[in-house]
């Protein structure tokens, strides 16, 4: 499976089963960039991860954290 952009939800539940420890209310935008190139499946392009996907996979996130 590979992971792009468009899929916030399996991003976001990727990023909770990694970073544990994480609470996703307080990451700032460029580390979750730089947290979801770092995923195994992910492969897309970086540039496409603006502020709005961003914020999509956060909220998805922090929705999967609770």
């Amino acid at each position: 499976m590979s992971l792009k952009w468009v899929d916030v939800l399996e991003i976001a539940i990727q990023l909770a089963e990694s970073k544990p420890g994480v609470d996703p209310r307080y990451v700032n935008f460029v580390d979750l960039h730089q947290w979801v190139l770092a995923l195994p499946e992910f492969s897309d392009d970086p540039t496409r991860g603006g502020e709005k996907v961003l914020e999509a996979i956060q909220a998805a996130w922090i929705e999967e954290a609770d």
